[in-house]
């Protein structure tokens, strides 16, 4: 191995450590606790090494972001494949999409609450974004009913997750009815 490419692994690692901690960081005590310097002090490297690779909380953000959407893109892939039938399908994507924004807050708002300074819906949107709506087009599309887009589709259903999922979190829907709320969506939602 050249001294070059050793650089530039220890980079990449350099980079994923930082993206861990504010995750970490994040999950724990939310984003207004990560700031560089709590950064800096967590994985005992100075404040320029980490403008040396992100611009400043924004890039890291966006850095989250891409990483969740890799990961929410691949647990609706997952649990769409073990299930049996359309509507289970879709039912199990829901779940699937639901228990990802439950189980990460911090990721779930760097995706969908937060300036991480990511294009959505257009020519420049990052790969893994396009992936993770991609995952769910790949289930949704093939239940929007005669006649409808099934982007126009997707977007809408996926809407309504975002929505159960905030309001769930936000403690005004009751947790209790999650998965009649779930049901009525998939029945109401997607033709099958």
């Amino acid at each position: 191995m050249s001294v070059q490419e050793r650089k530039q692994r220890e980079r990449a690692e350099r980079e994923r450590l930082i993206v861990a901690t504010a995750r970490e960081l994040a999950e724990q005590q939310g984003w207004d606790a990560v700031t560089t310097r709590r950064l800096a002090e967590r994985i005992e490297y100075s404040q320029p090494v980490l403008y040396s690779h992100f611009r400043g909380k924004r890039e890291i953000i966006g850095a989250v972001a891409l990483e969740g959407a890799a990961e929410l893109a691949g647990a609706v892939r997952a649990a769409a494949s073990a299930a049996d039938g359309p509507r289970e399908r879709v039912a199990a994507l829901a779940r699937a999409y639901l228990d990802f924004a439950a189980r990460n807050p911090a990721v779930y708002d760097a995706l969908f609450q937060l300036d991480g300074g990511l294009a959505y819906a257009r020519e420049d949107t990052p790969e893994p974004l396009k992936d993770a709506f991609a995952a769910l087009l790949e289930v949704l599309g093939g239940v929007a009913g005669d006649g409808v887009h099934p982007g126009l589709f997707t977007e809408t259903f996926w809407g309504a997750l975002h929505g159960l999922a905030t309001l769930t979190r936000a403690g005004r829907l009751p947790p209790e009815d999650a998965e009649r709320r779930t049901a009525l969506l998939v029945d109401r939602l997607a033709v099958v």
